[in-house]
């Protein structure tokens, strides 16, 4: 994966009384990508993402800016690191900067340099799972903390940054037990920015609004048979009836991009995760060409915020009226 500068908003939110220059010596952009390259060569890749090393790199990085930290186990093995800027006036809501640690598997086959070896390329790109998600971001922050601190920025709110584990695979024992902790609580927290989208060119894209997920699985029913044979109202057949009607207005969504009537945030993203059928044997191949009474097909939604649950609720409704197939919401 090619690491391009992604979005990040918040050093204009940081310095409305400070100026900002854009120049920057060569040897510390080099020291900037050194950094950057360390934390992407820990291997936090699901399923054994090594926590400890990537805690340990980044307690190290706040020690070296002054920073407080504290590791945080809602989850045994699954820390969540915290590092905080004390303002000047502590008891105004707080900015919180939040990342997270882990990135998904990587298929090393297909990738054109090792992704874990953070190789930088000749036009300045950087090859390497979490290169954009999100390791990117999480050293943004800590850079730009670093280059605050040495023009003598001190924030009036104080300022956490939370790098939290378990994102890739739900964040329940990470982002979601911290988000539901008296440690959170206490923090008193005004704002979080949280990762957005890679920018493609030198502009920065402001997000303020976030797409809702919802996790859709529908099963579809029919009669059981033998593959020799031709059966009707298969289960397969009528899983096929709610594809094709998924199919068509997930184009219609496409469609609203293509003509620049919405932004990407704008429209209801609907993607088909995976689809489980047939019937299992030992050697895990369909078993003499038999098909089962129920197929589920997992879909993933995003709607955006306007839209709302209920309203994306019905929207989808049409899945299972116009099918022979249900939906479990």
């Amino acid at each position: 994966m090619k690491f391009i500068c992604p979005n990040i908003i918040f050093i204009a939110f940081l310095l409305s009384t400070a100026t900002i220059t854009s120049s920057q010596s060569e040897s510390s952009e080099t020291n900037i990508i050194s950094r950057f390259q360390q934390f992407l060569k820990i291997k936090t890749d699901h399923p054994t993402p090594n926590y400890k090393q990537s805690s340990d790199f980044l307690t190290s990085q706040a020690k070296c800016l002054s920073l407080q930290s504290q590791t945080i186990e809602h989850v045994p093995g699954k820390p969540l690191v915290l590092l905080k800027w004390t303002g000047t006036s502590p008891e105004l809501p707080a900015i919180m900067l939040y990342s997270h640690t882990d990135v998904v598997p990587a298929e090393h086959d297909k990738w054109d340099h090792p992704p874990f070896e953070a190789h930088l390329d000749s036009e300045g790109r950087i090859y390497a799972r979490g290169s954009q998600d999100m390791k990117c971001v999480s050293m943004q922050y800590l850079e730009a903390l670093r280059k605050l601190k040495e023009w003598g920025f001190q924030p009036k709110r104080s300022i956490y940054l939370a790098f939290a584990p378990d994102e890739e695979i739900g964040g329940h024992d990470g982002a979601e037990k911290f988000s539901l902790s008296r440690v959170f609580q206490d923090l008193n927290v005004g704002i979080v920015l949280d990762e957005g989208l890679a920018s493609p060119d030198d502009y920065y894209r402001a997000f303020y609004a976030e797409r809702s997920p919802w996790w859709l699985k529908i099963k579809a029913v029919g009669i059981p048979g033998h593959g020799a044979k031709l059966y009707d109202n298969s289960a397969m057949e009528n899983l096929l009836k709610s594809i094709e009607i998924i199919r068509r207005y997930r184009a219609s969504q496409f469609d609203l991009i293509k003509a620049g009537l919405k932004a990407d945030g704008e429209v209801i993203s609907i993607n088909m995760a995976f689809l489980k059928a047939g019937t299992p044997s030992p050697t895990t191949r369909a078993e003499s060409g038999k098909y089962t009474t129920a197929v589920p097909l997992f879909i993933v939604i995003r709607h955006p915020s306007q839209i709302g649950y209920d309203g994306c609720q019905k929207k989808f409704a049409l899945v299972s009226c116009h099918s022979d197939a249900m939906a479990d919401i």
